[in-house]
């Protein structure tokens, strides 16, 4: 199981950039891939997720970054636009078998690395 996380950047407020995923190892129709991030001092937190049946996006985002998947790429998407400083983190994503839309780091099982963004003028 591998989850490979990339698209992360420098780029200045109001800007837009776009996340993959790509996912090897299991079939990504039967799990859930969430993203995370994390700034420093801060803790990790849920940002969105997806699975077959439903998504979940973070009130702190809702409205600028949108969750995809493509099933024939296994890869999932994070389009973030409209960014902000604070949107400044380390993003991650993460295979979870759970389909509530789990929004808790403990239902994960795998993680990728994460991928830098950063938003400064």
């Amino acid at each position: 199981v591998q989850l490979q996380a990339s698209g992360g950047g420098l780029v200045q407020p109001g800007e837009s950039l776009r996340l993959s995923c790509e996912v090897s190892g299991f079939n990504l129709n039967l799990y859930t891939i969430g993203w995370f991030r994390q700034a420093p001092g801060r803790e990790r937190e849920a940002v969105s997720c997806v699975s077959s049946f439903d998504t979940f996006v973070a009130d702190s985002v809702k409205g600028r970054f949108t969750i995809s998947r493509d099933s024939v790429k296994d890869t999932v998407y994070l389009q973030m636009n409209s960014l902000k400083p604070e949107d400044t983190a380390l993003y991650y994503c993460a295979r979870s078998p759970a389909n509530f839309q789990p929004t808790a780091a403990k239902w994960y099982d795998y993680w990728g690395q994460g991928t830098l963004v950063t938003v400064s003028s």
